[in-house]
């Protein structure tokens, strides 16, 4: 595992653990504990996962000092808003219990709570994300699940440019342009539900396929070479398990990489495949 440079050179681990849809409880700090013990040191949280206590609990009781562990929580829908935005935070925190996060980001470029329209109070949002920023509660800032066009539209209002954007990434949706242009931005780019297609694709067989036998070729799990396809394109792969051999299995990638075939044949498997919500109708 490496550190990456974010735009404002705070670093970040170039893997991370993520606990959507981890009951709160036993369920997630025992997940947290195993992803700490098996090497994790981000982990991915989120006001409507419901679960930061549990995730602040494990912290607290892994015996890992503070400034080892990479911490990420996000703003949800309709918390957007200059005020609403700053208690959203302060919120989280007493959550988590404690006084800054390592990463702050706007959940979804809209603040309708079911993501079936477009509500925009993205610029209002953005206002308190950088007074949070300043005022050291997020040691890192950014934005989640935003398109070029959300992107663009940042330029507007923005004094502080987003240091992460976290977006839906895997072979089957393979956002090239979208990671370009993170990348000419200096934006790092976070990968969320990096397994989905092993996960919940069902009729993909013949691709399922060409992952197996990648897996097979370099003695490794399908999740792994997913991870690792991640890895290789610089983008950080969040991945999420309750089950403590997998959680360090995932983590357990960095004694290969993947060749030059091996990655022709994952990225020409793009679909366009979203297993998650598309955010590009949010206007």
């Amino acid at each position: 595992m490496n550190n990456i440079i974010l735009n404002n050179n705070v670093k970040i681990p170039n893997i991370g653990f993520g606990v959507f849809r981890i009951k709160d409880g036993e369920e997630v700090e025992n997940s947290v504990k195993w992803a700490l013990e098996s090497g994790y040191r981000l982990i991915d949280t989120a006001m409507i996962y419901k679960n930061e206590e549990g995730v602040g609990n494990a912290i607290k009781s892994s015996g890992i000092p503070r400034e080892e562990i990479f911490i990420t929580t996000k703003l949800w829908n309709i918390d957007q808003g200059y005020e609403n935005a700053k208690k959203a935070i302060d919120l989280s925190l007493e959550k988590l219990g404690l006084s800054y996060v390592d990463l702050y980001l706007i959940h979804w470029p809209t603040a309708s709570e079911d993501l079936n329209e477009s509500l925009d109070k993205r610029e209002d949002a953005w206002k308190a994300m950088e007074e949070i920023y300043s005022s050291g509660k997020a040691k890192a800032i950014g934005v989640s699940n935003y398109t070029i066009t959300h992107l663009e539209e940042m330029k507007k209002y923005t004094t502080i440019s987003p240091m992460v954007n976290q977006f839906e990434f895997h072979p089957f949706l393979y956002q090239k342009e979208l990671v370009e242009y993170c990348k000419e931005h200096n934006i790092i780019v976070e990968a969320h539900s990096p397994l989905a297609p092993i996960a919940d694709v069902k009729s993909l067989e013949h691709r399922n396929e060409k992952i197996s036998e990648i897996a097979q070729k370099h003695n490794k799990s399908e999740a792994q070479i997913l991870i690792r396809w991640c890895v290789e394109h610089n983008v950080i792969p969040i991945s999420k398990s309750i089950h403590k051999e997998r959680i360090q299995e995932n983590i357990n990638i960095f004694d290969f990489k993947l060749d030059e075939e091996d990655m022709k044949i994952l990225n020409n498997m793009n679909l366009d495949l979203h297993v998650r919500r598309d955010p590009a109708n949010l206007k």
